[in-house]
């Protein structure tokens, strides 16, 4: 099998997924690169988690009430999903679509929304954008619940226009005026949620979405240009049909899985990274119906795509869970799965309650002085337990193909850990590195130290911060 086809495989699964292990990528070249891309595109295909069972060992997990119990949760599907595309388009939305368990009735309301977003994430934006809508989540982060006939609320309506579907501008234009932000949140009043009956003594009812037609503003309304008596379905028709919701889509599709962009407030005055491959996922946007999945589709298979290798900064929940499924720990429930969870935190991204309802600035803006520390540390001491599943299996590959010249042994395990490539000074100090340590014998303890300290040196560059 060709190294190159690993090297892709490993971009693939890096942007697509939360990396692999060198086993899988081999199964997964071996089948190829276009069929994987279609297999990632249909989740249903691959068996979910088995809440059942986990339930039983974290009992928390029944109602997910504490913003920690519903992080360790997602921490663990990410780490153990058979379904790797839609837990990161689910990510992906969760950076857009920003809820924060800051202004929340109740932790599980987020993980509900991103259950939303895992069935709807790779369908039809008009139809995503309805069942953001509708979720309870959003409905009381935003106020909707506080806007009515006579007295709206704007919070909702400004953010659909401004982060959730369009954007400030585009091409050094507005997309939208005052007067529209307005029009737009008189089409949602009566839009709201029910009660939530407490969870006393038979457990939590969840909130749910309701209509309420007698608060419901039902007068004339002008949007966009087009007057008529509007409702909330009605805008988001309005909205989705507009060349500016193509561009969104198109460039947080872009910024997320190819390359890293200028951030979002830019975006009216910046213009694309790659004009090219934007043109042609807003061309899909308006071909299939404003199908997402179309879009992601024709983006992993472009060329674009594929020749954008380490091109994006790893967000703090890529460093965690890459190599969590790199030395595969945490594959069945266990103790220590919080600790592990507030990493991704401590890094700078706390999942569920971003800073405000933009969200997370990506890119180089993940990394300073004190989280780079976090980052490094956290996946030296990974790599570096010898004791760990993933970093056994490649001690016994490395041994197996009886490698122990200093040289070798530094490029099989940049292969082994993703197929990276290091600045060439960086790659000369790790060959050295490993040649003034004398040699080294196939099956031995200080033989899979030696590997492991390799490893740790390998993720401790700056080549590993990137994806």
């Amino acid at each position: 099998m060709a190294e190159q086809d690993l090297a892709l495989m490993a971009h693939l699964m890096r942007r697509a997924g939360f990396s692999a292990s060198y086993e899988e990528l081999e199964q997964r070249a071996a089948k190829g690169y276009e069929a994987t891309v279609e297999d990632l595109l249909n989740p249903e295909s691959q068996p979910d988690l088995e809440m059942d069972i986990l339930e039983r060992r974290f009992i928390d997990w029944k109602e997910m009430n504490a913003l920690e119990i519903n992080q360790a949760y997602l921490t663990y599907r990410m780490i153990n999903t058979e379904r790797p595309l839609q837990e990161k388009v689910a990510l992906f939305w969760h950076g857009i679509f920003c809820t924060g368990n800051s202004k929340c009735e109740h932790g599980r309301q987020i993980q509900l929304q991103l259950d939303m977003f895992r069935n709807q994430g790779m369908g039809k934006f008009d139809e995503l954008l309805r069942g953001l809508a509708r979720d309870p989540a959003m409905v009381f982060y935003l106020d909707n619940c506080m806007s009515h006939k006579g007295a709206i609320n704007e919070n909702w309506g400004r953010e659909l226009l401004e982060l959730f579907a369009m954007g400030v501008g585009m091409d050094d234009k507005a997309n939208y005026s005052e007067d529209d932000v307005k029009e737009a949140s008189r089409a949602f009043t009566g839009w709201t949620i029910t009660n939530a009956i407490p969870r006393y003594p038979y457990g939590r009812y969840e909130a749910q979405f309701i209509y309420n037609r007698y608060d419901h503003d039902d007068e004339e309304k002008t949007f966009l240009g087009e007057t008529g008596n509007w409702n909330g379905d009605d805008v988001i028709d309005l909205i989705c049909k507009q060349p500016s919701a193509a561009r969104f889509v198109a460039r947080h599709l872009y910024n997320f899985f190819v390359a890293d962009e200028v951030e979002v407030p830019a975006w009216q005055r910046t213009p694309p990274r790659d004009p090219q491959t934007i043109k042609m996922l807003e061309d899909i946007y308006f071909d299939s119906g404003y199908n997402v999945g179309e879009m992601i589709r024709a983006l992993l298979n472009s060329d674009a795509f594929k020749n954008a290798r380490f091109e994006k900064v790893k967000s703090p929940t890529e460093v965690v869970i890459g190599t969590m499924r790199l030395v595969k720990d945490f594959t069945s429930p266990k103790v220590g799965l919080q600790p592990l969870a507030n990493n991704i935190r401590y890094m700078g991204q706390d999942l569920m309650n971003p800073p405000t309802v933009e969200g997370w600035h990506t890119g180089k803006e993940w990394i300073d002085s004190g989280t780079l520390v976090e980052r490094i540390n956290f996946a030296a001491d990974q790599v570096g337990n010898i004791s760990l599943p993933g970093v056994q299996d490649i001690i016994n590959r490395l041994g197996s193909e009886n490698i122990s010249d200093p040289s070798a042994l530094v490029h099989r395990c940049l292969e082994m850990v993703g197929s990276y490539e290091l600045a060439g000074e960086t790659l000369e100090y790790l060959i050295d590195h490993a040649a003034k340590a004398g040699p080294v014998s196939p099956g031995t303890e200080d033989y899979s130290n030696r590997v492991a300290e390799i490893l740790q040196l390998i993720v401790a560059t700056q080549e590993y911060q990137f994806a």
